[in-house]
């Protein structure tokens, strides 16, 4: 299918080299509001292209990011010339974030969606003791860690890998449920689950054992339950170069040592 995308919003990061490089390449491709532009290019580091991600995933818009920061993983190399052709000639991915929801031991619901993962983690000094559901199965009656997650292929290279997660590729139907730090079961490393699947995690003692729930930049402290599942109504479109695509970088994580 031929693209022919012409406007452009650029956007970027509070860093420098951001501000300078949105500057510049809206003086030579024209800058349009984000709400009618084709395409919103984000300048910056991961955390900003993340933070984009959320604030446009209901919108439909398509986002193109360049690097700016410092690790770059979910952005494309930043270059000035042919941007237009290169944005035209680009790969679209589709994301579809997990929604999470966290009750709280005070009686509270909260809502929030995650492109990397839901995490829960300890909030003191002792560890978490958690039971973990899926579709409403119990898989592990008790699981004693420092935390658990359930990472999306876009997320399994993040704080999921940190954890020794599996890397999945984008387009595999599957989540990541990882442990931090497991204690009991000592042996147990976490499993792979198919992305239509509901995960609860019930937290136990969760007066004496407080845990906080995370979803990318959303934290909910003193949660009771969590309930994970990935969203169908809604999504993200990103955009990267055909030459290194997102599927090419989760690719090449693996045979990094």
């Amino acid at each position: 299918m031929t693209r022919n995308f012409n406007s452009f919003s650029f956007i970027s990061s509070d860093s420098e080299s951001a501000i300078k490089a949105a500057k510049r390449l809206a003086s030579l491709y024209g800058q349009t509001d984000p709400a009618d532009a084709d395409v919103i290019v984000a300048l910056g580091g991961d955390g900003f292209m993340l933070q984009t991600l959320h604030e446009t995933m209901h919108s439909g818009k398509l986002l193109y990011g360049m690097n700016r920061g410092s690790v770059g993983f979910l952005l494309n190399e930043y270059r000035e010339e042919d941007l237009r052709e290169r944005i035209n000639a680009a790969v679209e991915h589709l994301i579809r974030p997990l929604e999470m929801v966290a009750h709280t031991s005070d009686g509270g619901v909260v809502h929030a969606y995650a492109i990397n993962e839901v995490s829960l983690l300890r909030q003191s000094y002792q560890a978490a003791k958690l039971k973990v559901l899926v579709d409403e199965r119990v898989r592990l009656e008790e699981l004693i860690c420092d935390g658990v997650m359930v990472a999306t292929p876009a997320g399994s290279t993040a704080y999921n890998l940190s954890a020794h997660g599996p890397i999945l590729p984008l387009e595999a139907p599957l989540l990541a449920l990882t442990p931090v730090s497991p204690f009991r079961p000592r042996r147990w490393r976490g499993a792979l689950l198919p992305n239509r699947v509901s995960v609860e995690i019930e937290v136990m003692e969760a007066d004496k054992r407080p845990v906080n729930a995370v979803a990318d930049h959303t934290e909910v402290k003193s949660v009771s339950r969590v309930l994970v599942h990935e969203t169908d109504k809604i999504t993200a479109r990103i955009l990267s170069d055909p030459d290194h695509s997102w599927d090419d970088r989760i690719l090449a994580e693996q045979f990094l040592y």
